[in-house]
């Protein structure tokens, strides 16, 4: 799929916003940990994906209560969904000079159409050594979904299949969407959000 960038301006993919707060002592903290143990950026761009994808649960998983928006909310609870753990990546690696923004995919909530079908977050990152924009889905592997750091060929947690109605949107958005955001705010009880509250359409 060709991506689209909302922005042509790299510096807009580098920024904090009360979402991706990395100016946040303890995301400084943590990004510098992980910088400390990386010979490059790109390797640092893959360490700072793994721990999110492996060392912060992806709350349904977990089936808690708890909702998380911000990065630091995320680092703090160890937990989020998609929407969330998004936010917590992007700071990791904006705060180490590495663009990243925020692409969409529809899916169906569960299994099939009948279930319902919700919007998915992942992450789309500015590869310097290789001069484009890759696609990273931190949500969290587990039985059946296999998420990987991969510079040439998308390993992403949920491939779209068309004939279900489930679609790629090519935008790499700058901001995390207002859609996703909302009802990160909206929502007290996770578990509720994640069955009932989560937008079907950007």
């Amino acid at each position: 799929m060709r991506l689209s960038l909302q922005s042509t301006n790299p510096h807009d993919y580098l920024i904090s916003n009360p979402e991706v707060n990395f100016t946040h002592p303890s995301l400084i903290k943590k990004a510098n940990e992980i910088y400390a143990k990386s010979t490059n950026k790109l390797q640092y761009a893959k360490k700072a994906y793994e721990f999110v994808r492996d060392h912060i649960a992806h709350s349904w998983d977990i089936r808690s209560h708890r909702v998380t928006r911000t990065a630091s909310e995320v680092l703090e609870y160890r937990e989020g969904i998609c929407y969330a753990k998004s936010n917590l990546l992007a700071a990791l690696l904006r705060v180490k000079g590495i663009p990243t923004g925020f692409c969409y995919q529809r899916l169906t909530l569960f299994d099939s159409p009948e279930d319902g079908y919700c919007i998915h977050a992942l992450n789309a990152v500015y590869i310097d050594a290789e001069n484009k924009w890759i696609r990273l889905d931190s949500r969290g592997n587990k039985p059946g979904v296999n998420a990987q750091f991969s510079l040439y060929e998308e390993k992403l947690a949920f491939p779209v299949r068309p004939h279900l109605d489930e679609k790629d949107y090519p935008t790499i958005y700058v901001n995390p969407h207002e859609k996703t955001m909302n009802v990160l705010k909206e929502h007290s009880d996770g578990r509720e959000m994640y069955m009932n509250g989560l937008p079907k359409s950007i």
